[in-house]
């Protein structure tokens, strides 16, 4: 492909490469170039790209895109952001393989991987679609799984994985849109034919250092697509919606909106609710606990009715849905009187969420395993101790993915958040000696919740990647206690 081709819709300041080059490949990683390559330098937190221009030229690199202008004589196209240029030229290269297929991007704190998974079998069950997902859990081309290193790709990367669907025959493609990936334009130059928004709870400030740019950047998102849906329950509805080009469809499981919940039902196995949207009432059932269900069922109804779906389709299809691993998962306890579920909740209000539905269906105690994640938001950690101690009977603080912190000092901020005269909290550093404590203690009509690490099977520590799979800690445990 010509370099001149590649460039489409960039905005360049300056060339010294001729426009007229043969392109073989786009790499950003240097390690990875080939012969006849164009180099993309991107400035990014670890490293900057322009440090290894030298070593792309040499591996073969004909030409280099750059937001640095260069102080030696290579050729080079000066861009005014390299992120957006890769983006771009990603979607050049591969032959804008998301333009051959309806895109569904979905942003929020939480629900986002549910939410996905849920309009995948609808669209599924109702079109006989073949769908592409994009996300944390995994990425999907179909029924095949390809492995998700993060839950939106790097943007090349993402626009390779949208040509594999393409050519696979998708007609669909439904993705987790996280607040990083807007704002480090993986998502450059990609325009959705639907987008919606889930919640917005405290998270990745790290990164985004205050709940507004946070919520910026997940609301850039509604300024890319055609069709936008909203929760208009969340605090940050209002500040959300205010980036749309159109009018948003609004769901509530609280009062009337554009589509909302009548009479939910909150019950061991499921929910179940009646969805209404103007004078079309529907009667919803799934067989996934948690007063969260009834918003991610929201959110799936509302982009569906967006994608010509009517809403007793979506309905009937929502019946036969499958709970997602990870996502208050049940655990196999055979010969035990308690219920070990396992959930991803590593947020605030995750956390509460998980807590407070399975509080209002168990019977004996709740007894709460959870940490918190190290190298990430560390204003988070006290909140989730205190929601964790208030909410569950018996809370049990261990280590989460500690990643390059010590383990002792998470623990440590989050007690800050934990009276010290609190007499339900019990501190156990090592995680599966956690929730073998806490299978230890379980009683009848008990449920225990190993908040954190849901899909996960790995525990991070101190930099290293260790094989940790929850549902073997458990399987173990019963096994041992039988003999």
């Amino acid at each position: 492909m010509k370099l001149s081709q590649l460039l489409q819709d960039v905005e360049i300041i300056k060339a010294t490469a001729t426009l007229d080059l043969e392109i073989s490949q786009v790499h950003y990683d240097s390690r990875n170039v080939t012969p006849g390559s164009l180099f993309v330098a991107v400035t990014g937190f670890v490293t900057d790209g322009n440090k290894y221009i030298p070593m792309a030229l040499e591996k073969g690199a004909v030409a280099v895109v750059t937001a640095v202008e260069p102080k030696t004589d290579i050729p080079y196209i000066l861009v005014s952001s390299d992120r957006l240029a890769l983006a771009l030229i990603g979607a050049n290269f591969y032959g804008r393989p998301a333009e051959a297929m309806t895109l569904i991007g979905i942003t929020g704190t939480n629900g986002k991987t549910s939410s996905t998974l849920l309009l995948k079998h609808v669209l599924e069950t109702v079109r006989g679609a073949k769908v592409g997902l994009i996300g944390t859990m995994d990425n999907m081309i179909g029924d095949v799984s390809v492995p998700a290193q993060r839950t939106t790709p790097e943007s090349l990367d993402l626009q390779a994985l949208f040509a594999k669907m393409r050519d696979a025959g998708c007609t669909h493609v439904i993705m987790e849109v996280s607040s990083h990936a807007i704002t480090l334009e993986r998502v450059g130059g990609i325009q959705f034919d639907a987008a919606a928004f889930t919640n917005l709870t405290e998270d990745h400030l790290d990164f985004h250092k205050t709940m507004e740019n946070y919520c910026d950047a997940k609301a850039e998102l509604f300024a890319r697509s055609n069709a936008c849906v909203a929760n208009r329950d969340d605090g940050w509805f209002g500040r959300i919606c205010a980036k749309a080009k159109t009018a948003v469809f609004t769901t509530s499981a609280r009062e009337k909106a554009d589509l909302y919940a009548e009479k939910p039902q909150y019950l061991s196995d499921g929910v179940a609710f009646t969805a209404v949207s103007g004078d079309v009432k529907a009667q919803v059932k799934l067989p996934i606990p948690g007063k969260f269900t009834v918003y991610n069922a929201l959110t799936v109804m509302a982009i569906a009715l967006q994608l010509g779906i009517s809403l007793e389709e979506c309905a009937v299809a929502l019946t036969t849905a499958k709970g997602v691993k990870g996502r208050i998962e049940v655990v196999p306890t055979p010969g035990k009187p308690y219920t070990v579920l396992i959930d991803y909740a590593h947020t605030p209000d995750g956390l509460e969420n998980v807590l407070s539905s399975v509080k209002g269906y168990c019977k004996g105690r709740l007894i709460a395993v959870f940490g918190c994640g190290g190298d990430r938001d560390p204003i988070k950690r006290p909140i989730m101790g205190k929601i964790g101690a208030e909410i569950a009977d018996i809370a049990i603080v261990t280590s989460d993915n500690p990643r390059t912190e010590e383990p002792m000092a998470i623990i440590q901020d989050i007690l800050q958040g934990i009276p010290v005269n609190r007499k339900n909290v019990i501190v156990i550093e090592n995680r599966p000696k956690a929730i073998r404590h806490a299978m230890d203690i379980g009683e009848k009509d008990d449920i225990i919740v190993l908040a954190g690490k849901g899909h996960e099977t790995y525990q991070e520590i101190h930099g290293v990647k260790h094989h940790l799979d929850e549902r073997e800690v458990v399987a173990e445990y019963l096994e041992e206690t039988r003999k």
